[in-house]
């Protein structure tokens, strides 16, 4: 009786691929970044995702025209990121050790649940300090 091979570790089965996908709470909004000469923008947004015993903090970079849409999260709001991985290699010469970035680049999202904040509150990783030094500066109306 004629049995079927048994796959090798390295191979995947046969599936229909998908893109793969993170979710998490917004922590942190960065501004869009503009680089170089030809004006390449990168925006970074950090996801919190809380397990049993700590918290994981995903960094997602959005870049060229994924910034805009980053416009539209708040902090707080949950959401799921299909992303990409980018990975580069470092090295400063070649006598000096080669180093390796590995980078999630956020091609889309959705929003699964709003953050619960109102207009009122802080947004887009504003630091409620500044806000305070601000106050500071004007003069008290009594």
């Amino acid at each position: 009786m004629a049995t079927a091979p048994v796959p090798l570790l390295h191979e995947t089965p046969a599936r229909s691929m998908k893109d793969p996908t993170v979710r998490g709470v917004v922590h942190l909004i960065e501004e869009t970044k503009t680089f170089g000469q030809k004006g390449f923008r990168k925006r970074l947004v950090v996801l919190q995702q809380e397990k049993a015993s700590f918290t994981n903090y995903i960094p997602v970079e959005f870049v060229k025209d994924g910034c805009d849409a980053v416009d539209d999260l708040n902090l707080g709001d949950e959401i799921e990121v299909t992303y990409r991985l980018s990975g580069r290699r470092w090295q400063r010469d070649e006598a000096s050790e080669a180093k390796y970035f590995l980078t999630a680049e956020g091609l889309s999202f959705r929003q699964l649940s709003a953050g619960g904040r109102d207009d009122a509150g802080p947004r887009r990783g504003i630091d409620p300090n500044d806000a305070l030094a601000e106050a500071a500066d004007d003069d008290v109306p009594f």
